[in-house]
C-alpha cells in the first residue's frame, strides 16, 4: 500500500465514521446542539469547576470560538461563572441545573447510540472492533501515564498468536525468514501436546485485554532437574514497562517451586535487550556458537541459572 493509498483509506474512514455517529445532522443525537457544543457540554459536565483555557486545550479549540459558545450557554441558562480563587482574572465554569439536565440527556443518548452500534456485531467481531479502537486511541493520543499489565496462564487461541507475533516481529525487526515462525509454531505446539501442569507453564501478558507478551518454561527432555526458558517476547508498545523482567521472574519463581535445580535458555547474541534481562535475573553465559539459521548468520548463546 502506497502513502497515497494510506491517505485515501484514512479519509474514507473519517467520512464513514462521521456518518455512523450522526455528526452530519443539524443537531447531534437528535438534540439542539452541534457536535462542538455537545463536546463542550461534556467537558463542563465531567470536570470540577474547569477554566475556559483548560477546555480549549483539551479540545484543541480556538479560544475565541469557545468564548462565543460559552457566552451562548450563559445566555440560554446552561452555564454559570464565578471568579477563580486561584486566579482572579479567570472564571470557573459550571453547568446550571438546566445545563446538567442537557448533559444527562446527551450522555444517555450517546451511550444508547454506542450500544446500538456494538449490538450489531458478533461477540468475536465486537472484540476485534474494541481492540482496534484501543490501538487507534493509543497511536493517535498516547497516554503519558505508564500502562499496567497482568500475567495469566495460556488458553485456547494463544499458541497461534504466539507463532504469528514472533514470526512477524522478528521478520520486521531483524529480517528473519519464515523458518523461525515454523520453529516457534513447533515449540508452542509441542508445549500444548506434552503439557505437564506440575512442572511447565506458559504466561501471557495482557494490557487492556490485549495480549502483549509471553514466555514459556518447559522441562528439559534429556537433563533431569533442568528447565528450559523459551520464547520470551514483548510487543514493542509494551516495552519499557519492566514486563520482560516480570515474565522472566515469574519463570524463575515457578521453576524453584517446581523443584528444578537449573534453568537454561538459548538465544542469539544480537538480542541484546533480552540478554540484559537474563543477566539481571542472574543467568550466566556458558556457551557461544556461530550458526546459519532463519536466513541469517547468527551467534547462538546458551545461558544458565543455578537454583540451588
Amino acid at each position: 500500500m502506497t502513502p497515497t493509498d494510506d491517505i485515501a483509506l484514512f479519509r474514507r474512514f473519517n467520512r464513514r465514521y462521521t456518518r455512523w455517529i450522526g455528526t452530519l445532522n443539524e443537531g447531534l443525537l437528535e438534540s439542539e446542539f452541534t457536535l462542538a457544543e455537545a463536546r463542550v457540554i461534556y467537558e463542563l459536565g465531567t470536570r470540577p469547576a474547569p477554566l475556559a483555557k483548560e477546555i480549549a486545550e483539551e479540545l484543541g479549540m480556538d479560544a475565541g470560538y469557545l468564548s462565543r459558545l460559552l457566552n451562548r450557554f450563559e445566555e440560554t441558562g446552561l452555564l454559570k461563572r464565578k471568579a477563580s480563587k486561584l486566579d482572579g482574572r479567570s472564571a470557573e465554569l459550571a453547568l446550571t441545573a438546566k445545563g446538567r439536565a442537557a448533559f444527562k440527556r446527551l450522555n444517555t443518548r450517546s451511550d444508547a447510540q454506542a450500544n446500538q452500534l456494538l449490538e450489531g456485531f458478533t461477540p468475536a467481531n465486537r472484540a476485534r472492533l474494541i481492540a482496534s479502537v484501543r490501538t487507534l486511541e493509543e497511536l493517535l493520543a498516547p497516554s503519558p501515564v505508564k500502562a499496567s499489565y497482568t500475567l495469566r496462564p495460556h488458553r485456547v487461541g494463544d499458541m497461534g498468536w504466539v507463532a504469528h507475533r514472533e514470526g512477524l516481529g522478528y521478520t520486521e525487526q531483524f529480517g528473519w525468514d519464515e523458518t523461525f515462525e515454523a520453529l516457534v509454531a513447533k515449540i508452542a505446539g509441542d508445549f500444548v501436546t506434552n503439557f505437564d501442569p506440575n512442572c511447565e507453564r506458559c504466561w501471557i501478558a495482557e494490557m487492556d485485554g490485549r495480549s502483549v507478551g509471553h514466555i514459556f518454561l518447559v522441562k528439559h527432555p534429556d537433563v533431569p532437574g533442568t528447565a528450559k526458558l523459551r520464547l520470551l517476547f514483548v510487543e514493542p508498545e509494551a516495552r519499557g514497562l519492566g514486563l520482560g523482567d516480570a515474565l522472566v521472574k515469574e519463570c524463575i519463581e515457578f521453576a524453584r517451586a517446581a523443584g528444578y535445580k537449573r534453568v537454561v535458555l538459548w538465544t542469539q547474541s544480537m538480542l541484546t535487550s533480552a540478554i540484559h534481562i537474563y543477566e539481571r535475573a542472574g543467568f550466566r553465559l556458558i556457551k557461544e556458537e556461530p550458526h546459519h539459521s532463519f536466513g541469517k548468520d547468527l551467534v547462538g548463546q546458551e545461558w544458565e541459572l543455578l537454583l540451588v
